[in-house]
């Protein structure tokens, strides 16, 4: 079986063929619109669509010789085209081909990284639904808080996708300009019509303004926005680990019958799913860094970005797209425990529902000070001495005496404090549950 980060869809994208397909695109898009201007001879632009063609060894071969990558490229693009090849690259500096061309590949593999998200966002919606009403304890600084409910979680995870699936938008929207403009930017050769009317050919935007490159905060502004999504995959997966911990066992991932997870312990349930998720995470944000570094060039460009850029975005977008796929599979196939998450919340006997006691002191007229120091010293009993927090504070004349004992029985009710997360759910799915 293929790896999924290898598959066929992105790793054609960034392949050394469709690489110089790309360029050639540019080229015969650049020779026709410079025919239709009588700027490039008719039967010149004919022979260049027609004949066009190259051997990506054939590339190699002559780079080794020239040294240069745009220039093996044109000739041996050449030697299939002939005489009129002279017209071939006619007006365009190297980056006007390679920039524009990189837009095109970055085109394509955001396809694949946007359907990722959706696909993404389609299995939290789903799995967000079917535990909307799943109580759990709510944890802040790893230490129990207040109820909340595990579809609570994933809604929350399915909007901060949706706020992803914005973000990646923009940026690969960013991305979708090509320019032509020639060794410094100013249309020496060509017009900044000539440059639009290319670039719509190729279903791109014309640069407004460039020097010999397309400015890189665009790039680096991309790359950190999958950089971004690669550390929400990295939230997402900490938690799942977190809650996989044996002595939580609330979730986990997915453990095949024939799975092993340990050389010498036959017992081990390792979460390396989310384990790889998260150290792979860190690549991509790493690779955002080199993309920070790449928008300081010198004057109207030196090169020091090309190097990286050959490696960071095919790397990062391939990663992305590895890991968005590997997060839809594990909240897809990952396993629920209800029951240990109601008996985890209920592990404490009532301290998580301390702040509503509090609150109904207040109402019956106690300060907030003297309720907080009331309630605060049965939780500390309860918990240094592992009692039952409501039996504790159901004794205390202080509190009995002031709040009915029906509102003291209230304060610990379950449904009182998820009480609104029906119109959360509305909030983040405004169109209700996925249909079936």
């Amino acid at each position: 079986m293929i790896p999924r980060y290898t598959r066929p869809a992105m790793g054609r994208i960034w392949s050394e063929e469709n690489k110089f397909r790309s360029w050639l695109a540019v080229e015969v898009a650049a020779t026709e619109t410079l025919a239709e201007a009588g700027i490039v001879p008719t039967e010149a632009a004919r022979a260049i669509r027609e004949k066009a063609n190259f051997k990506v060894e054939r590339i190699h071969a002559i780079e080794a010789e020239v040294k240069h990558d745009v220039i093996a490229f044109t000739t041996a693009v050449a030697e299939f085209v002939g005489p009129e090849s002279r017209w071939f690259h006619y007006g365009l500096t190297s980056n006007d081909v390679v920039d524009t061309a990189q837009a095109l590949q970055v085109q394509q593999a955001s396809a694949v990284i946007a359907e990722d998200l959706q696909k993404l966002a389609a299995v939290l919606e789903r799995r967000a639904w079917e535990f909307k009403d799943t109580p759990m304890i709510g944890r802040t600084h790893g230490v129990h808080a207040e109820p909340i409910t595990f579809g609570f979680k994933l809604a929350n995870w399915y909007s901060e996708t949706q706020r992803n699936i914005t973000r990646f938008t923009a940026a690969a929207e960013d991305m979708r300009v090509g320019k032509l403009s020639g060794a410094v930017g100013t249309f020496a050769h060509l017009s900044p019509e000539m440059e639009e009317k290319i670039c719509a050919r190729l279903g791109l935007r014309a640069a407004p303004v460039s020097s010999q490159v397309i400015q890189r905060d665009r790039h680096a502004h991309y790359l950190a926005t999958l950089a971004v999504i690669a550390s929400t995959l990295d939230m997402m997966a900490t938690e799942i680990r977190h809650l996989q911990r044996t002595e939580v066992r609330e979730a986990e991932e997915f453990f095949s019958e024939k799975q092993k997870g340990s050389s010498a312990m036959p017992h081990k349930r390792n979460p390396i799913t989310c384990e790889q998720i998260s150290g792979l995470a860190r690549v991509v944000r790493s690779n955002a860094q080199a993309g920070f570094e790449n928008v300081a060039l010198w004057h109207e460009r030196d090169i020091s970005h090309s190097s990286a850029e050959r490696i960071i975005l095919p790397d990062s977008t391939t990663l992305a797209d590895h890991l968005l796929a590997k997060t839809a599979n594990l909240i897809d196939t990952m396993l629920v425990y209800p029951v240990r998450m109601l008996a985890n919340l209920n592990s404490t006997r009532g301290l998580v529902f301390s702040g509503q006691l509090l609150l109904d002191l207040v109402e019956h007229g106690v300060s907030r000070e003297d309720a907080y120091r009331l309630v605060q010293s049965h939780a500390m009993r309860a918990w240094r001495e592992d009692l039952d927090f409501r039996e504790l504070v159901s004794n205390d004349a202080a509190i009995s005496g002031r709040v009915p004992r029906e509102q003291i029985e209230r304060a610990f009710d379950l449904r009182r404090q998820l009480k609104n997360v029906d119109k959360i759910f509305a909030r983040v799915f405004p169109g209700g549950p996925p249909k079936a």
